[in-house]
């Protein structure tokens, strides 16, 4: 099992920056993969960001390259999603999840948090 606890959402103006983090714990090295989803209401889940323990790669979706800056430190197990040049449309509840590898597809992670709102207001 892992849990994951999400924290650092917030309401912010457009252009402002934000940073969540997810604390992880329980059989961390069993998962890999870290991933950061978002969600707004009566849409999907979708990929923002993620990275893996061993070897930090990363990886972003377009909507947030060269923005947002996921980061893990394997000592406190922690992830951490900065998210800089905030604009509306990256208002949703975000997602922090814990699968075997780091993907973009939801359905490859199986362990989630339980999200933290971000609102950006124009």
């Amino acid at each position: 099992q892992v849990q994951l606890v999400e924290s650092g959402g917030g309401l912010v103006q457009a252009g402002d920056s934000l940073r969540l983090s997810c604390a992880a714990s329980g059989r961390t090295l069993s998962r890999n993969g870290m991933g950061w989803f978002r969600q707004v209401p009566g849409k999907e889940r979708k990929f923002v960001a993620a990275i893996t323990w061993i070897g930090g790669s990363t990886y972003y979706a377009d909507s947030v390259k060269g923005r947002f800056t996921i980061s893990r430190d394997s000592a406190k197990s922690t992830v951490t999603l900065q998210m800089n040049s905030l604009k509306p449309e990256d208002t949703a509840v975000y997602y922090c999840a814990a699968g075997s590898r780091a993907t973009s597809a939801h359905y490859d992670y199986d362990y989630w948090g339980q999200g933290t709102q971000v609102t950006v207001s124009s």
